[in-house]
């Protein structure tokens, strides 16, 4: 699945709530992904000391070229592509 997405822009989920948005350039048999023109959204968790409420803190960045080990990655999700 993930050949056929070569050249095409893919979501990639990461450990510790990092989430990926990016051009496949290539892959190998381990998941290490090389992606270009990244948009990268880190979620994290936080406790309010005030109320103990959960408080989500996203950050974002844009990343030109960007290599991923694949023991990092859960989930690679291929392009939604419009029925013919």
């Amino acid at each position: 699945m993930i050949r056929l997405s070569l050249d095409e822009r893919i979501y990639v989920k990461m450990r510790n709530g990092r989430e990926l948005r990016g051009h496949l350039h290539a892959y190998d048999q381990h998941l290490n992904i090389v992606l270009g023109d990244v948009e990268e959204v880190i979620t994290n968790v936080e406790i309010d000391e005030e109320t103990y409420e959960e408080v989500y803190k996203i950050t974002k960045r844009n990343i030109p070229m960007l290599f991923v080990r694949g023991d990092g990655v859960i989930l690679v999700s291929p392009p939604i592509r419009a029925a013919n």
